[in-house]
């Protein structure tokens, strides 16, 4: 159950996305003949007055298609509702109506979690906590006489705040400092320590100290106590998640030898959402916040194929005061619509090969 209630959320997202795309159109009363989620060859599929709903094999997103290339409409070509006919800001708003739909639908799934089932949050305390210490006799922290429990008040004399930086603080400054002797100020139980440990340099240069390290706190579960302050909270949670969203593609991007290893398919997702499903429903829908940003950001990205590539057709057509030939169009969007396809192909049998089931197939 817990599987497709991940599933189930991946395709609502998927459906949410098309659904704004094929809105923005039929409000502006642009003709749409095919709305599809998937690709490739229908599994179900209902044909409308004007349009065909389906379903389709291939589960890497989704389509609406207007009749402007189809060879067997009989719609004509001059028609002042095809969309290829209408000015540029319109084919913008439909075009980029699937990415503001996304947003717009993440940020209402958190005001409902916000009102119902609340956000786990950290009542944050000085110092940052050592819960393990790692394997080896010989670690800095073993030989520093740092021991499980113990928590981190400064770092040289720099104090450690009750913040949520305190741990990338700490973090960084070790990273930092191989082979360079640090003064901890612990505290253990009742008692303030000062002690002294020099990090070792691992493989990647950095330093590295032998020890887990958690924020030091308890967590608390932050809900809204009215309607309104429901839209505030979930604002908040919305706003943190864009950020840490946003910075998370900014790493892959800059560093993406280092990052690509973390770069999840279809399969992943559903692997992460079933875990969250199993652990704890309600947080579903932070999960779906999630993943509906995701999708925005990754949608308009200036790629072909994307949501992104076909904006940056419409602003090369605003600066030339015509539009690329349409054999260019489709080259470059057919070319984009291969690799993107291919590197869900590429995920899905990565992701699929290192599920839990199939490890211990092959061990």
């Amino acid at each position: 159950m817990s599987v497709l209630a991940a599933i189930a959320v991946l395709a609502l997202l998927i459906v949410v996305h098309e659904l704004g795309h094929f809105a923005a159109a039929r409000l502006q009363g642009i003709h749409v003949n095919r709305f599809s989620i998937g690709f490739g060859p229908a599994l179900a599929k209902y044909q409308g007055a004007e349009t065909e709903y389906a379903v389709r094999a291939i589960p890497l997103g989704g389509y609406v298609g207007f009749p402007d290339d189809d060879p067997e409409t009989e719609i004509p070509a001059d028609d002042p509702n095809l969309l290829r006919n209408r000015p540029i800001l319109d084919r913008a708003i439909v075009i980029s109506a699937g990415v503001i739909a996304n947003l717009v639908f993440a940020y209402f799934l958190l005001v409902g979690q916000a009102a119902t089932i609340g956000f786990q949050d950290m009542n944050y305390q000085p110092g940052v906590a050592i819960p393990e210490i790692l394997a080896g006799e010989n670690s800095a922290a073993v030989v520093a006489g740092i021991e499980p429990g113990d928590v981190i008040l400064a770092v040289d004399s720099q104090k450690l705040e009750a913040s949520p930086t305190a741990i990338m603080t700490l973090r960084e400054t070790i990273q930092q400092s191989p082979n360079q002797p640090l003064v901890l100020t612990i505290q253990r139980e009742e008692k303030t320590l000062n002690l002294t440990v020099t990090p070792t340099q691992g493989a990647d240069g950095k330093g590295k100290i032998g020890v887990i390290l958690t924020p030091n706190g308890e967590a608390i579960l932050r809900k809204a106590d009215n309607f309104f302050e429901a839209f505030t909270l979930g604002a908040t949670e919305y706003q943190r998640l864009a950020d840490l969203t946003t910075k998370g593609f900014w790493q892959l991007v800059s560093n993406f030898k280092e990052n690509a290893q973390q770069v999840a398919g279809p399969v992943k997702i559903v692997e992460y959402g079933a875990t969250i499903a199993q652990n704890n429903a309600g947080n579903l829908l932070q999960f779906a916040a999630i993943i509906s940003i995701n999708l925005a950001i990754i949608n308009i990205l200036p790629l072909p194929a994307l949501d992104g590539g076909q904006l940056v057709f419409l602003g090369i057509e605003a600066l030339r005061g015509k539009p690329l030939p349409l054999k260019v169009q489709e080259g470059i969007m057919q070319t984009g619509l291969v690799l993107l396809l291919g590197l869900g192909v590429v995920l899905i049998v990565r992701d699929t090969l290192n599920l839990a089931i199939f490890q211990k197939l092959f061990q």
